[in-house]
């Protein structure tokens, strides 16, 4: 019974739908944060820009010679983060 009760308490856990944290209420805006990354001397273009529930912005770009670039921005100083 013990058993059962656990798989069905986990299996509950698993099928429940992840729910993304918001940015805090101090956070820069994505606009922001991407007008900050198109001024980098090297931007080409954006692939993406999207919040991640680990409380940065996650950037990705393409340099003038097609290098990928990724970056996680902290979302109050606006500074790019270490990884």
């Amino acid at each position: 019974m013990r058993l059962t009760l656990t798989a069905a308490l986990l299996a509950a856990t698993l099928a429940a739908p992840a729910f993304a944290a918001p940015p805090p209420a101090n956070a820069r805006p994505a606009s922001e944060v991407l007008r900050m990354v198109e001024q980098r001397p090297d931007f080409a273009y954006l692939a993406e820009l999207d919040w991640d529930n680990d409380g940065y912005w996650k950037v990705e770009y393409r340099t003038r010679d097609g290098a990928k670039v990724e970056l996680r921005i902290d979302p109050v100083s606006g500074e790019p983060r270490a990884r």
